[in-house]
């Protein structure tokens, strides 16, 4: 079994008028199961470079992330569901 779980949206790193954040590019992404491998994928955010309108830079597009449990886990054809090919990201056993 795997489970994956992550957010459509990010957080900006820097605070709003409201004392909040807004909405932004950039998320989390956790992977939990038997055939997923442990540890951090993709480089750590770095808050003070934010990026176009102050998104965080992601590292690991997330078209990355679904082609892999696609093809990898779920047998499918991924470039034929997404459309195109993605950055391989070797989280699968």
């Amino acid at each position: 079994m795997l489970i994956a779980t992550w957010s459509e949206f990010g957080r900006r790193p820097k605070e709003n008028a409201s004392g909040g954040t807004d909405h932004g590019a950039a998320a989390p992404l956790l992977l939990i199961g038997d055939p997923a491998k442990g540890g951090l994928y993709g480089a750590r955010a770095e808050p003070h470079r934010p990026r176009h309108h102050g998104n965080l830079k992601y590292a690991v597009d997330f078209r990355s992330v679904y082609q892999e449990i696609l093809g990898g886990h779920l047998g499918a054809d991924a470039k034929t569901i997404l459309g195109a090919t993605y950055d391989s990201v070797p989280f699968l056993t």
